[in-house]
């Protein structure tokens, strides 16, 4: 039964080599649909992955109050509402006022995302991003300190000259050194390292390394341009709380913005774990295209490759019904001409998966987004192929079983 199996596979080989032009067609159509899906899916893996390495560690337990708010709209489109900008006043009152228990509030604002940062002679290109923030804002963005210290009510409290900075000035500025109790230079204003965040990378083109975080009264003395936005985040210890603690942010804003009960809100709030979501939503929508563009594709190369297994038989009249004097069964013509479909559509997908692997790769690396290696993508797709050689190659193999033989050996 082996030699007869292995016979078979050999027959099947011979017959691909054979008829090589078409059998290239056929691979590369079965490889554009395998390329297209698993290509997409793997792009998409790596921004999922991105996504969540970037947000996951801010937990579910933290929300913002900002000046955009995101509406859901009909067939899932979403609106994103700009409200007046929030000020440093307002910030400041609900700071005050929201008292709600086991709540921190942190106060942050981006001061500017092109300063230059200088240490002794070396400087950075002016693409340096430098923020304001209190003594919270650290741990409710989940950012986590390397080497030194966050900030301390202290610091912030008594405007100490000293900042916190991404992991990319270690090799910067200060060429390999220990940044900590060193002095850079922000807009001619002196502070002293006392922390280095752990590496953040890269998040669609926006490094999270080249960071400068100093205490938010320094940073409004350096940065005082009109119309500043502000933001707020509130991270609650027990996320069984945060419901109540959102409702009393909601009450205590509205209050300071003098909004009456008929008034809609005029500014956003928000859930870190619904950023997340409303994200992945969108990789979703991406992972519906990538089947529907792979399985049209596919639809296609298993049609091309039945026609050519069905031409096959036909030209091979000749040989099924010399086979068949020999004393060969129907089983195992069928099996021979089912193998030859088999190894074909395996040949396309195998190259369809290695493209696409490629195709997902460039497109993470580009975007600096976080590859790995699509395992379920490339299950599905050896199924898949597996699944359009079993449907295209049924009915031919079947045709050529069932030649009589006879008439089979009169063929030209």
């Amino acid at each position: 039964m082996f030699s007869l199996f292995r016979e078979n596979i050999r027959i099947a080989l011979n017959s691909i080599k054979n008829q090589s032009l078409r059998t290239i067609l056929t691979v590369l159509i079965i490889a554009i649909g395998i390329t297209a899906l698993v290509g997409i899916l793997s792009a998409v893996a790596a921004l999922e992955n991105t996504i969540s390495k970037d947000f996951a560690s801010m937990g579910s337990n933290t929300f913002n109050l900002q000046r955009y708010e995101f509406r859901t709209q009909s067939f899932g489109n979403e609106e994103r509402k700009v409200n007046p900008i929030i000020s440093y006043r307002e910030v400041k009152e609900f700071e005050e006022k929201f008292e709600y228990p086991y709540t921190e509030t942190a106060i942050s604002f981006t001061g500017t995302g092109s300063a230059e940062i200088k240490y002794e002679n070396e400087k950075t290109d002016p693409e340096i991003s430098v923020l304001g923030v209190n003594e919270y804002y650290l741990e409710n963005s989940g950012l986590n300190v390397e080497d030194g210290r966050e900030f301390n009510v202290f610091d912030i409290q008594n405007n100490n000259n000293v900042a916190v900075i991404g992991s990319d000035f270690k090799d910067g500025i200060f060429k390999g050194f220990d940044p900590i109790n060193r002095t850079i230079s922000v807009r001619g204003a002196k502070f002293k390292v006392i922390g280095v965040l752990e590496s953040k990378g890269s998040t669609f083109g926006n490094n999270q390394d080249l960071r400068v975080f100093i205490p938010i009264q320094h940073a409004r003395s350096l940065f005082s341009q009109p119309n500043i936005n502000y933001n707020l985040s509130v991270k609650v210890e027990d996320k069984e709380l945060l419901d109540a603690a959102m409702d009393e942010a909601i009450i205590t804003f509205r209050n300071i913005r003098g909004l009456n009960p008929k008034e809609e809100n005029n500014f956003g709030l928000e859930r870190s774990d619904d950023l997340i979501n409303r994200i992945l939503s969108i990789t979703g929508a991406l992972n519906i295209a990538a089947w529907i563009i792979s399985i049209i594709t596919i639809f296609g190369s298993s049609i091309a490759l039945m026609n050519i297994m069905l031409v096959t038989v036909t030209e091979r009249t000749r040989e099924i019904g010399v086979r068949k004097a020999l004393g060969a069964k129907k089983n195992t013509i069928a099996t021979q001409f089912f193998l030859e479909t088999l190894v074909i559509g395996q040949i396309g997908g195998l190259l369809g998966i290695l493209l696409g692997i490629g195709i997902g790769y460039a497109v993470a690396t580009s975007l600096d987004f976080d590859f790995t290696t699509p395992w379920k993508a490339m299950f599905w797709a050896t199924g898949i192929t597996i699944l359009v050689a079993i449907l295209a190659g049924s009915y031919p193999a079947a045709k050529a079983a069932k030649q009589d033989p006879i008439e089979s050996l009169r063929y030209e």
